[in-house]
């Protein structure tokens, strides 16, 4: 799940108020219940909560009223990130990386594994050299 983030100065006021099945959520006196489907509470002893909202199926828990940061969860979806980072791909360049890879074997599949080996080391930031073989 990515989320949003606000600076840690940014309370704002948080009422939740469950009763088993579903919960009302205000913050800052506006009532956000209908947009939410679950939200998350994290709360340390003299510090300030983090309440998590999410906008996606999501569970409930006790009641809660009090100040904390709040962020908003999105479900991630890696579809478009991973579309976009194959689209960038050089077909050429990226045959001839998998096939001077040292972990190459001739066995079954082994083009195939090594071609996501390298998309994996490509997808890490690791541009300059394929691993040693194991």
């Amino acid at each position: 799940m990515e989320i949003t983030d606000t600076p840690a100065a940014d309370l704002q006021q948080v009422k939740v108020t469950a009763d088993g099945s579903k919960a009302s959520i205000l913050i800052d006196g506006v009532d956000y219940s209908r947009v939410v489907s679950g939200y998350t509470i994290h709360h340390q002893a003299g510090q300030a909560a983090d309440v998590v909202i999410q906008l996606a199926k999501g569970r409930t828990c006790p009641d809660f009223d009090g100040h904390a940061r709040v962020a908003v969860g999105v479900p991630y979806e890696p579809g478009p990130a991973a579309a976009a980072f194959l689209s960038a791909m050089d077909a050429g360049l990226l045959e001839k990386a998998a096939l001077a890879r040292p972990d190459l074997d001739g066995g079954q599949h082994g083009f195939t594994k090594a071609v996501l080996a390298q998309l994996q080391q490509w997808a890490r930031g690791e541009f300059d050299q394929a691993p040693e073989a194991t």
